[in-house]
């Protein structure tokens, strides 16, 4: 699930930096201005980058964000 909402996110940071550089949105391009795949497309981004901002908040050995590495155990 975890890569999942990052992969999404990436998508939809990506499609912005095409709206910011070249006013040009992929998303809408691909399935229609206003669709109804369009803003399926755009909640699935929004759900996922809900969940990677959880990311930065567990403790469960996951969380790569602020995780420390013990400098004395040995490999």
């Amino acid at each position: 699930m975890n890569k999942l909402a990052l992969v999404l996110s990436i998508i939809g940071g990506l499609n912005w930096l095409l709206i910011g550089i070249f006013g040009f949105n992929f998303v809408s391009s691909i399935f229609g201005v206003g669709s109804a795949l369009s803003r399926i497309v755009y909640i699935l981004v929004g759900i996922a980058a809900i969940w990677c901002i959880t990311m930065l908040f567990r403790r469960d050995g996951n969380n790569i964000v602020g995780r420390r590495r013990d400098s004395r155990a040995t490999t």
